[in-house]
This record gives structure tokens, C-alpha cells and sequence, in this order.
């Protein structure tokens, strides 16, 4: 096919017109996967983040994917793609994989075309790279299922022990008083200056990802269709409604509607300690609460939701198809997952056993699992939350600029 052999031909060294210095000798080009379709004009490019803008010259070219997702209409907006480009699309890319198996290019073809396994690279790279304080950016690449799970049951560990100092694991029933064991304000006095610093970082390196490329002013429409877009999770619909690829070519739903219980889970989790928080300093109503106050209710309906979303994703994740993204990601993945599946399974136990005697030891595992989500969610999995509602934002302030490819009068 003649589009076949122009994309070869773009995409190959060969292609490439030969460079020659001043004096006229030939400019050796650079080493593979260090410049963005061999300019110097172009930032320096990391091995994947190279790769992520070879596919997407080949999909620039064939532009039958054009319709699935936010990440190819935002690829028309470009003839070539810079490092700002390529993480911001990286980003916006939702890991569906029906371009995988939509794509007449990808593997075992010769072009090797893979945009979700491509993209996924990328995105990891970015939050390493956009880490605050940098040097804890590594952290991505060492939190995994293990680590988590064991920060988790450590602390758990260690709070079970400083309740067994006051005396003993067991007490009187205290009425669900969970003051009686942890006093107020050092429960405020923990849990506040982590999860303070886990916003502030996770905001720090959303901020520096936003400021790489600023597509535009913000505008009312943009933020709400930016927000409508993050909250119906639209992207997951395949583009047709249909849904997202998991193991194989069938279309589901299902990676979405977990999605869904996990985030509405966790919102309704983070809305009940808002009210919660309301009701102590503004109301003077101190904890425990009835079973159908408020903040019981929607604790309640958010530990369940955070059962369904993370346990339905841990089995979508444990079939998927490798081709699908970054197999190195996946201990990730499963760490973020498996940790918010306890925080809800021990939640929900400690509610349930909150009146006997054994509250204090449950309360103890219980914090000790929040405190590691705390402690990790600034180099784990819950940052992609954040960096892709922002790609969302800057697409839907971008689609309203107009095109400025400068190709010329005609």
C-alpha cells in the first residue's frame, strides 16, 4: 500500500535527508531514541518517550483510530511531537486498548505500533519526573503490591502495640469511642501533616506537568466538559459505547463501572470525614456517630463501593492482556488497588465490631492501612488520577483553539 510506504519511509533513518557540517562532511545523526524525528530543534527525547512519537507519526498518517479517544484528535492538532506533546498525550491516553486491536499496524506487523503499551511508559516517566521533592520519584518504580502491603501491616503493627502499652489489646466496650483509645488531636495531629504533604506534593507535580505546555486560557466551558469528561470516566467507552479491550478483542463495561464503585467509593469516603470533620468543629458534635447519622451512611456506601471498584479491578488487571500496557507498572497498580480494598474491608469491620471489646485492636490495623495510602499516594497509582484530569482539561481547552499547524497560505 502507498500509505504503508510513506510511513516507512518516515519513520525510517534511511528516510531521513543526509545532514553535512560547515565544510560540507556528513553529520553522523544522533543515537536512537534522543531527538524527535532527528531535529535539534526538538527537546531531547528519553527511549520511550522516542518511541511514543514514531507511533504517533504513523498514526497521524492512517488517522483510523480518530474517533476511540481524546489522544488522536489532540494527535491532529500536531505534525510533530516534543517532549511536552508526548507527556501531555500520555497522559491523556486512558489505557482502553481498542487502538491496539483496531490498528492494522500493530504487532506482529512490522511497524510495531502498540499506542497503549507505548503511552503507559511514558506516563510513569512523567510522574517520576514531575515528582516533588524530585529525588522521591523513584518511589514509583518500588511501590508495589508488597511494599504496600507490608507499610501497611508495619504501622498496623506498630499502632496495635502502642494500644497493648496502655494494658491490654482488649477493654471494656467503650461504646464506639474511638478517642477513648487515640485521642482527637493526635489522630488529627498524624493523619493531617501526612495527608497535607501528600496534596501538596501530589499538587507540586501537577502544577509543573500543567506549566510545560499551557494550551490556552481556561475557560467555564472547558473546565465543565473537563469535569464532565473525569466524572463519567467518558473515555472508557471505547468511543462506541461499547467499552474497553481486556484480554483479548471483546468489548466491556466492566473496567469502567469498577472504576465508577472505586472512585464514587472513595469520594463518598473522603464526604463522609468532610462532614464528620463539620459536625466536630462547627456543631460541637463529637464522635461516634449513630449508625444513621450522616457520615455513618455515607461511610458506609463509600467502604462498599471501595469493596466492588478495587476487587473488580484487581481481577480485570490480573487477565489482562500484556500487550495492553507497561507490565513493569502492574505490582503498582496492584499496590494502590490492594490498599484501598483493605482500608475499606477493615473499615467496614471495625463499624461492624465498634461496640466490643476487640475496637481497639481493629481501629489500630484500621489507621495503619490509611496511614500507608497517605504515605504512598503521592508515588503510586492515585496519581494518575490527578495528572489525567488535568490532560482532560488542557484537551478540552485546546479543542477550542484553533488550528495552528502552519502549513502555509494555502
Amino acid at each position: 500500500m502507498q500509505l504503508d510506504a510513506l510511513i516507512k519511509e518516515a519513520t525510517s533513518p534511511q528516510g531521513a535527508a543526509e545532514v553535512r557540517d560547515a565544510s560540507g562532511m556528513p553529520v553522523p545523526p544522533p543515537p536512537p531514541g534522543t531527538m524527535c524525528n532527528g531535529s535539534a530543534a526538538q527537546s531531547l527525547l528519553t527511549a520511550d518517550e522516542a518511541e511514543v512519537s514514531r507511533i504517533l507519526q504513523i498514526c497521524n498518517a492512517c488517522r483510523y483510530c480518530e474517533g476511540f479517544c481524546a489522544v488522536f484528535p489532540a494527535m491532529t492538532h500536531r505534525l510533530e511531537f516534543n517532549k511536552a506533546d508526548i507527556n501531555y498525550m500520555a497522559n491523556l491516553c486512558h489505557n482502553c486498548g481498542d487502538c491496539l486491536h483496531a490498528c492494522q499496524y500493530a504487532p506482529p506487523h512490522d511497524f510495531q505500533v502498540n499506542v497503549p503499551q507505548a503511552m503507559a511508559k511514558v506516563r510513569a516517566q512523567t510522574y517520576q519526573e514531575f515528582a516533588w521533592p524530585q529525588p522521591l520519584g523513584a518511589l514509583y518504580k518500588r511501590n508495589g503490591l508488597a511494599v504496600s502491603l507490608a507499610l501497611a501491616a508495619g504501622l498496623a503493627l506498630f499502632l496495635v502495640l502502642a494500644v497493648a502499652m496502655t494494658g491490654s489489646l482488649r477493654h471494656e466496650p467503650l461504646a464506639g469511642d474511638f478517642y477513648a483509645i487515640f485521642p482527637h488531636n493526635l489522630l488529627v495531629a498524624m493523619f493531617g501533616v501526612v495527608f497535607m504533604f501528600a496534596i501538596l506534593a501530589l499538587g507540586v507535580g501537577v502544577v509543573r506537568f500543567w506549566r510545560q505546555s499551557v494550551p490556552g486560557p481556561r475557560t467555564g466551558a472547558a473546565i465543565a466538559e473537563a469535569a464532565s469528561n473525569v466524572l463519567t470516566l467518558k473515555y472508557m467507552d471505547g468511543g462506541h459505547g461499547k467499552g474497553c479491550n481486556n484480554e483479548d478483542d471483546a468489548f466491556t463495561l466492566w473496567r469502567r463501572r469498577f472504576h465508577h464503585f472505586t472512585f464514587y467509593g472513595f469520594m463518598l469516603c473522603f464526604a463522609a470525614t468532610s462532614v464528620a470533620t463539620l459536625y466536630h468543629y462547627l456543631f460541637g458534635w463529637s464522635a461516634p456517630y449513630d449508625y444513621s447519622s450522616l457520615p455513618v451512611v455515607l461511610g458506609t456506601l463509600g467502604g462498599i463501593g471501595l469493596l466492588i471498584g478495587p476487587a473488580g479491578l484487581f481481577w480485570l488487571n490480573l487477565r489482562r492482556h500484556p500487550l495492553h500496557g507497561d507490565m513493569a507498572q502492574r505490582p503498582m497498580d496492584l499496590g494502590f488497588i490492594g490498599l484501598l480494598f483493605f482500608i475499606s474491608l477493615t473499615g467496614l469491620v471495625l463499624l461492624a465490631f465498634r461496640d466490643t471489646s476487640w475496637m481497639g485492636v481493629l481501629l489500630a490495623v484500621h489507621l495503619g492501612t490509611v496511614m500507608a495510602l497517605f504515605l504512598t499516594m503521592p508515588y503510586g497509582k492515585f496519581a494518575h488520577g490527578i495528572y489525567r484530569s488535568a490532560a482532560l482539561l488542557k484537551w478540552n481547552i485546546e479543542k477550542r483553539q484553533p488550528l495552528n499547524l502552519n502549513l502555509g497560505a494555502d
